[in-house]
């Protein structure tokens, strides 16, 4: 059984967890379409993008980044999704800083989006490991078939 934990919700750090990573204003959901992509997994999913965001609370920007920094390194891993609708220069600076980590990364693509080649670029530069996918599909496929056995 999937466990799920969405923001504001918090996780105790205890299992194998993976933090979504990716657009999510002036994006479609594509949480909720990895999240069922991903359930036949034993990853704990942690999910940054509410159902609910109070965007009239003043201080709902300010527990957000920092629900967000805490669970990026409560994490076992991160997978990374670059929607075509945006261009996520928060994610683009979250797959920088992780990328010169040891942490299990997964990075998907959407193949419109603008940055496409820096992503690849970059990445493969810095963490040549990597192999970037370029649809949903074959980023929970990477996911489902990485083996725990390579953390220890």
């Amino acid at each position: 059984m999937i466990q799920y934990i969405e923001a504001p919700a918090e996780f105790n750090g205890e299992g194998q967890a993976i933090f979504c990573a990716g657009g999510i204003t002036g994006c479609l959901d594509w949480q909720s379409h990895i999240v069922e992509l991903l359930k036949p997994s034993p990853w704990i999913i942690l999910n940054p993008r509410r159902a609910n965001f109070p965007i009239h609370e003043p201080s709902a920007s300010q527990q957000q980044i920092e629900w967000e920094y805490k669970h990026l390194r409560l994490a076992t891993a991160i997978l990374f999704w670059f929607p075509s609708e945006t261009m996520c220069p928060i994610v683009l600076y979250e797959l920088g800083a992780w990328s010169m980590t040891n942490k299990p990364l997964f990075v998907g693509v959407h193949p419109k989006y603008a940055r496409r080649q820096d992503v690849e670029i970059q990445t493969s530069l810095v963490r040549p490991d990597i192999q970037i996918v370029y649809s949903l599909d074959e980023l929970a496929n990477q996911i489902i078939n990485f083996s725990f056995a390579q953390l220890n």
